[in-house]
């Protein structure tokens, strides 16, 4: 009879958990701050041509609006930190002051660059140091971020606030037209689920028996709770990153009406793709460009993702999110359509490449092994193709996010991509049972001893070793030996 009891009781909390801790916040949000839009980093150019821009983490107390006011972090300012913009071609330098209590790191995510400049967990920033990393831009136009990737620590300091969008532009995407007036039709949403506590402090809380760690019920855009945008003209262009640690959004508008889909993380799409929805994982990006009518109001929401797990309401994928209202203003400024055709995509041809790799994500493992700060996994060499192929089997969802590299992606389980998934990816969503093989090629930076990184970025399934390091190398190199790690939190161990 108590084993009979007890097993009841578990499948009531099961039951429970699956059924009746699901969030939905439509029609529930009041939409009474205005959106804060992060501004554009100021710099300067220095007597090498260089762009200069300059970051300074901090602490600070920050005022989410409706009266959620914390503790948090954030660059030159008290959470998040400003929009860095740059051309391609230019060279620039990003002086990173930290004045935390504590040492941090600053990945350029999505940004093709040398390894000892990529602000992975090998390139920290003691208390009171400057770190200056320089690089060329040579990459297409395209939405990126930057965050923290200190080992163990990655998933607390983004929590905490401290986290950019880095736009890159180039001649071809600016000639397009396209929404491209910053804070006026183009429009940087940075959407993160948080928790607060009774006094409107952030809390990290984690859901009973969730496998993914911090879970909030509400929402910040760029910093603002319960928010809403004035729009000015007929199209606006929402550049949207997903800068939760671990929440998947499926976003759409409350009416369901379409939207055209031009870029993913690494750029433009060749094309506009129509949509009502576009699921994004933990650092993913997309640019929307979506149709408004004078003086009407809609929603952008976050309805329930598919996870592809029958647990998927244990990790949020039962919850559903009013984001932002839309307010167009009585009268509009006119916009061209969406142009028909975007940019070319140089498609990497399969029969080139000179490696196959597997990668199993399961549990906090890759491959079965969990991260070793002092192991290079393998060498990709320079100026050749790759073809890695990237499957979960484990009921957890995870997404995969590979540094230096954009990659394309040549089928998911099976099948051609959808339109949305065939351009320029770093970070793909990995649910229950998915099976890709994507296409990358490795080109300009060697260094046999400084890896980059692949991972979950599922922050709390990263922290917890879910990682790997590569190098990239000269014809006949091996993997070299990684600069000498002391974590000082006691995760070198991973």
């Amino acid at each position: 009879m108590a084993v009979l009891l007890c097993c009841g009781g578990a499948v009531a909390v099961v039951t429970w958990a699956l059924t009746g801790n699901r969030i939905d916040t439509v029609g529930k949000v009041d939409f009474t701050n205005k959106l804060a839009i992060p501004p554009l980093a100021t710099s300067t150019v220095d007597s090498r041509g260089r762009r200069v821009f300059d970051l300074t983490a901090q602490e600070g107390i920050h005022d989410f609006g409706s009266g959620r006011v914390s503790p948090a972090w954030g660059f030159n300012g008290s959470y998040l930190g400003p929009t860095l913009r740059a051309k391609a071609g230019e060279q620039v330098v990003v002086n990173v002051k930290n004045t935390l209590g504590q040492k941090t790191t600053v990945h350029w995510h999505g940004m093709h660059l040398p390894a000892v400049m990529d602000g992975g967990p090998h390139q920290q920033v003691a208390p009171g140091a400057t770190w200056s990393p320089n690089w060329v831009i040579d990459q297409p136009a395209s939405t990126l971020w930057y965050h923290p990737h200190l080992h163990g620590e990655t998933a607390a300091h983004v929590y905490k606030g401290l986290a950019g969008m880095f736009i890159l532009d180039d001649p071809t995407a600016t000639s397009l037209a396209l929404p491209q007036a910053y804070g006026v039709d183009d429009i940087p949403l940075i959407v993160q689920d948080k928790a607060f506590g009774s006094d409107g402090e952030l809390t990290e809380r984690t859901p009973f028996l969730s496998g993914v760690g911090i879970l909030g019920d509400e929402i910040a855009v760029n910093g603002t709770h319960s928010p809403y945008l004035d729009v000015t003209t007929r199209l606006v262009r929402l550049r949207i990153l997903n800068g939760s640690n671990a929440r998947v959004f499926n976003f759409g508008f409350s009416d369901n009406r379409p939207f055209s889909l031009i870029g993913t993380d690494g750029g433009l799409l060749d094309k506009p793709a129509s949509m009502n929805r576009i699921q994004l994982a933990s650092g993913e990006r997309a640019e929307i460009v979506v149709a408004v009518t004078p003086g009407e109001r809609t929603v952008v929401r976050s309805y329930d993702p598919d996870q592809g797990s029958d647990f998927d309401a244990l990790n949020g994928g039962a919850d559903t999110f009013d984001i932002l209202e839309l307010r167009a203003a009585a009268t509009l400024s006119p916009s061209p359509d969406v142009p028909a055709a975007l940019v070319p995509i140089d498609r990497l041809n399969p029969s080139d490449a000179k490696v196959t790799r597997k990668f199993s994500l399961s549990g906090h493992s890759i491959n079965g092994k969990q991260m070793d700060m002092n192991r290079i996994d393998f060498a990709a060499q320079v100026d050749t193709t790759e073809i890695w192929e990237v499957f979960n089997n484990d009921g957890d969802p995870h997404s995969f996010h590979v540094h230096d590299v954009q990659f394309l992606i040549l089928t998911l389980n099976g099948a051609p991509p959808p339109p949305h998934l065939t351009g320029w990816k770093d970070t793909i969503f990995v649910p229950s049972d998915t099976y890709y093989r994507v296409i990358m090629r490795f080109t300009d930076y060697t260094d046999p001893n400084i890896p980059y990184m692949y991972h979950c970025h599922v922050l709390y399934h990263e922290d917890a070793g879910m990682m790997g390091q590569f190098a990239v190398v000269n014809p006949g190199q091996a993997p070299g030996t990684p600069p000498a790690y002391r974590s000082g939190t006691d995760h070198a161990g991973h």
